[in-house]
């Protein structure tokens, strides 16, 4: 399998959302926000 730019663009994508699921001055919407897209970009990527 290749690995493509589109792949690593998706990946540093993902890795981001993780990141501001951390951030402080974020509220519940935000976050329940983050953790679905979180959970598609990994439904696309076949990680779940």
């Amino acid at each position: 399998m290749d690995y493509t730019c589109a792949d690593f663009r998706v990946e540093m994508i993902l890795l981001s959302l993780r990141r501001q699921l951390h951030l402080d001055h974020l509220n519940e919407q935000e976050k329940n926000d983050i953790l679905l897209k979180i959970k598609q970009l990994e439904k696309e990527m076949g990680l779940e």
